[in-house]
């Protein structure tokens, strides 16, 4: 029997100032829950994350973090969301080098609390992109795909308070997912590519978050060679993106946008 998904967004009773009166009302704010993942029947790590999509979310974060490459590599995954917990058990179970993994807890904001593995695997995952890969998009194009963006998710229009991230077919967003933690909303991206075998490489990314250096790398690793953000991007993540041939566009707003690498798939 499947068990229900936790709520998403719960109301929550404020006093709001309006003007110059206060008035009683219900707020609605986005649920914030804790998954332990365990693999091979270990503590693999604790993901701060909104509770939906959970699945795809486990297997885009093992596909990132280089311990599986494909769904093949799954025995079994099993998620309970009652308990908050989900279950890994991988088909070669050396294939988890505690040397290079440890228990770690994944918050939702992007502070110290996550570690990197750009040494390890993200060397191993992060493939450089060809120039002549990716889709060509006009100016056009990119603003009507952040306005899809915007108008997919009603977690995002309801609270404020989760980030977006999409995978776009030409000027048509294919697949959308939303959550508090912005490497979480691709990671949803990225397993549920996986686990339907949607084809990333003539793809592009919609990103509503920072473009940091953690984001460019989990672009690179989903296999899009467009990385389309409203936001700012970091130097480290420019660096990176220029040397992975990444097209990184930032500050995507109304009329406007940057694109800081790789330009020529941004087309007149």
């Amino acid at each position: 029997m499947t068990q229900p998904e936790p709520p998403i967004t719960a109301a929550w009773p404020i006093r709001r100032y309006s003007g110059d009166t206060w008035v009683e009302a219900d707020d609605i704010v986005v649920a914030e829950y804790p998954l332990t993942l365990y693999v091979n029947d270990s503590e693999f790590a604790t993901i701060v994350c909104t509770p939906a999509d959970l699945e795809s979310m486990v297997v885009g974060f093992l596909a990132s973090e280089g311990v599986i490459r494909t769904t093949a590599d799954l025995a079994q995954l099993l998620v309970d969301e009652e308990e908050g917990r989900a279950y890994v058990d991988l088909h070669h179970r050396s294939a988890l080098d505690p040397a290079l993994f440890t228990k770690r807890r994944i918050a939702s904001c992007c502070g110290k609390s996550r570690q990197s593995f750009y040494f390890h695997a993200d060397a191993q995952t992060a493939r450089p992109l060809a120039p002549e890969a990716g889709p060509r998009l006009s100016a056009a194009a990119c603003y009507a795909l952040m306005r899809g963006l915007h108008a997919a998710s009603h977690v995002h229009r309801d609270t404020g308070g989760v980030h977006q991230a999409a995978l776009a077919d030409g000027g048509t967003l294919v697949a959308a997912f939303a959550d508090i933690g912005r490497h979480n909303a691709l990671d949803k991206l990225y397993g549920h590519c996986l686990r339907t075998g949607l084809s990333t490489a003539d793809k592009t990314i919609v990103f509503s978050g920072r473009l940091a250096s953690e984001v460019v790398l989990k672009a690179v690793k989903i296999g899009a060679a467009v990385l389309l953000s409203k936001s700012a991007p970091t130097d480290l993540a420019l660096q990176l993106a220029d040397e992975l041939g990444l097209t990184a566009v930032g500050f995507l707003r109304g009329s406007g946008m940057n694109v800081y690498t790789h330009a020529h798939r941004i087309v007149e």
